[in-house]
């Protein structure tokens, strides 16, 4: 085998693992922000549980989260995101997220009230990203 074809052969070896490697980091970082988001929503909801929390309370909490989340931490705490958070862990009380969806397939679920639909178009979605067969 000549010199050209080795190197060829090793570079491609190399960028095939690349490929895969970045895809399993990809992965495990969106599983874990999908664990991240029900685990603050989470929090969220055993607070609003535990609490005497009115209407107007309920109101203020998600304005002043917002707030200081934003100021402290940076992008990702609007005030309708902590609701998605506080309602993905509502509608999903058992985390057993895969790794599969993504946070905003799993906004896009948690709005779908009725749970037959709701679980007919979330395997439509793994459908839809190759993670399952028809």
């Amino acid at each position: 085998m000549n010199e050209n074809a080795i190197i060829e052969r090793l570079v491609n070896n190399i960028i095939d693992y690349t490929v895969q490697t970045r895809e399993r980091v990809y992965n495990n970082v969106r599983q874990e922000m999908v664990n991240y988001y029900w685990n603050v929503g989470k929090m969220i909801v055993e607070e609003e549980q535990g609490g005497d929390i009115t209407p107007e309370y309920g109101r203020k909490l998600y304005i002043e989260l917002s707030k200081r989340l934003t100021k402290k931490m940076g992008k990702g705490y609007s005030r309708s995101n902590l609701f998605n958070m506080r309602n993905f862990y509502i509608t999903y009380p058992i985390v057993q997220t895969s790794g599969q969806l993504s946070w905003s397939h799993y906004c896009e679920l948690i709005g779908i009230k009725d749970e037959n639909e709701r679980k007919f178009y979330e395997k439509e979605q793994l459908i839809q990203i190759g993670q399952l067969e028809n």
